[in-house]
């Protein structure tokens, strides 16, 4: 029986990162060995199981059979004659597909070394196109290693799963799943480019690729395309280190730019609200968790008023904080005007510029929750005021507090 590390902390190790998870496999092994040895069997599909001390996941060594559409279409074995070259070779990419043992030599019977070096993704063998989850992954390693290129035949055999349906046959979890991990990598634009040049963002996410080529005007966006726009502030939400709720936010704050009607071109009058039901109808699609559905439906309906919010009088900062639910959810409006600065910032030539409507619309916030509510309450109360009149009140003094900051901040 022979351990080894393999798949993403061998690589790590080679390009000199951080490893952060460690994925062992086992040859010359069967369950009872296994178990005997001390290790606990957790894996419901195939042989895993948890070392004693570690608690780390350790695979018996197995080889795969395709056997019907999708991801779960495998059928698997695992025995003590399968040999750890058989066990590489069901990994989805060459730099994926190197093991180490216990003194430190490195078994890569697929160059991924090579290709580590030369900076390339390329698949390990046709078995690859079996899997269209590995679509996905390797756009999530292209975002990950921003400079790696796609290997051609690579490219080609992904072109061609595309167009076999393999795509079509994901779990909507699993694309979520490996779509979420692409947001948060440091170049999330190079998720969507690898996508789209095997089509498979057509697929999975129409919404977003009907963004590609729709005209913005030249004086608000420099970049012009939407689409273009769309990769700069998925990297700009990278560079400012946004939560997965705020990026899925930038992914789906301006859907509606696909359908702006023609009288309505170029400045996309009403975008805003033409954007929401295709973002819903993204979020069912991929079962998307509810706080990012939540934010990304409050950005695509808000941003273009944080965007101006600079220019408003008090009245109207009041009923956008009401509009955006910011007394009870503060966290969330806090993500929205994260999500406006990714956008204002996520222009050609405009990634360094200052968004001060973030600033501002935090000191609103923070004024009007400053109010002693129970205390404006109970003042109404003893005017002989009831329900709405109440309400009256305390938006007077939320009102008062927004104009008492406008002062301060005028007179500095």
């Amino acid at each position: 029986m022979k351990q080894y590390l393999v798949g993403g902390a061998v690589r790590d190790r080679l390009m000199g990162l951080e490893v952060k998870d460690r994925d062992w496999v086992v040859v010359g092994a069967d369950p009872q060995a296994m178990v005997k040895a001390g290790y606990t069997p957790v894996g419901r599909d195939f042989p895993v199981f948890l070392h004693p001390k570690t608690h780390e996941e350790y695979a018996l060594a197995r080889t795969e059979r395709k056997t019907a559409p999708g991801y779960h279409g495998f059928d698997f074995q695992a025995s003590p004659e399968v040999t750890l070259e058989q066990d590489l070779a069901r990994r989805d990419l060459t730099i994926n597909a190197m093991a180490q043992d216990e003194c430190g030599a490195v078994t890569d019977p697929y160059g991924g070394q090579q290709d580590l070096t030369n900076k390339v993704l390329r698949h390990v063998s046709p078995a690859f196109a079996e899997d269209p989850v590995r679509i996905l992954r390797l756009a999530r390693f292209a975002a990950r290693f921003a400079d790696f290129s796609v290997a051609p035949e690579t490219q080609a055999l992904m072109r061609q799963m595309v167009a076999q349906g393999e795509v079509d046959a994901l779990v909507a979890e699993r694309v979520w799943q490996e779509f979420a991990k692409g947001l948060m990598e440091g170049q999330p634009s190079r998720m969507l480019q690898v996508l789209r040049e095997c089509g498979a963002l057509a697929r999975i996410a129409p919404e977003v690729e009907a963004l590609f080529g729709v005209p913005q005007p030249a004086a608000h966006h420099p970049e012009i395309d939407t689409g273009a726009h769309l990769a700069l502030v998925l990297d700009q939400c990278a560079h400012l280190g946004a939560p997965l709720v705020v990026r899925f936010a930038c992914l789906c704050h301006d859907l509606g730019k696909a359908l702006t009607p023609a009288e309505l071109l170029p400045r996309h009058i009403g975008h805003e609200a033409r954007g929401v039901p295709l973002l819903k109808r993204l979020s069912e699609r991929w079962r998307v968790p509810s706080d990012c559905r939540e934010l990304a439906e409050l950005v695509a309906r808000e941003h273009t008023h944080v965007h101006q919010s600079e220019a408003f009088g008090a009245e109207a900062r009041l009923r956008l904080l009401e509009r955006c639910d910011a007394w009870r959810r503060p966290e969330r409006f806090e993500h929205l005007l994260w999500a406006c600065e990714c956008d204002a910032r996520g222009r050609l030539g405009l990634t360094q510029k200052p968004y001060p409507q973030r600033e501002r619309l935090l000191k609103d916030l923070q004024a009007t929750l400053g109010i002693d509510l129970a205390a404006v309450s109970a003042a109404a109360l003893a005017e002989g005021k009831t329900g709405p009149a109440i309400g009256r009140a305390v938006q007077t003094a939320r009102l008062n507090a927004l104009l008492a900051l406008q002062a301060r901040l005028q007179a500095v």
